[in-house]
């Protein structure tokens, strides 16, 4: 098992999901704690709030590429990337989802059975937070190390 596995069955067994863990894996590498952010995140988890929808780690993922090229307030500005980065990962997501689960739904990768929960979303997460890596690093952002566990 690799430390990032370890730190998202950590999050997990505390009470988070997909779109929160990513945050707050995003957030602990910036040697950042923001429970509000987190809080808000809940409202994405399950597809929003549990209803099957669009998935918390397609949405966590674009939210976490807003963490590091968004703007946050008025004094910065937005990286004029953010919107073709975040497009990018949603494509990835789609076919990533899609060529395995059929879809990328929650009700389609769960098989709207939430015990499916816990063989399916670990590796999606996890892909996620690579490709989310990814796409940050060719951008031009120096991660290194910045959402390693």
């Amino acid at each position: 098992m690799t430390d990032r596995f370890l730190k998202l069955l950590e999050l997990s067994q505390a009470g988070f999901y997909c779109s929160q863990i990513l945050l707050i894996i995003g957030l602990e590498a910036q040697g950042k704690e923001n429970p509000d952010l987190v809080r808000a995140m809940s409202g994405l988890v399950g597809g929003l709030g549990f209803s099957g929808r669009t998935c918390g780690a397609l949405t966590g993922g674009a939210c976490l590429i807003g963490l590091y090229a968004g703007k946050g307030s008025v004094e910065e500005i937005e990286d004029s990337r953010v919107n073709d980065m975040i497009r990018e990962f949603a494509e990835w997501f789609e076919q990533e989802a899609s060529s395995q689960y059929s879809g990328s739904t929650c009700d389609i990768i769960l098989e709207k059975n939430p015990q499916n929960r816990a063989s399916r979303c670990p590796d999606l997460v996890l892909k996620t937070l690579d490709k989310v890596e990814e796409i940050l690093e060719a951008n031009g952002y120096d991660l290194s190390g910045r959402l390693e566990i």
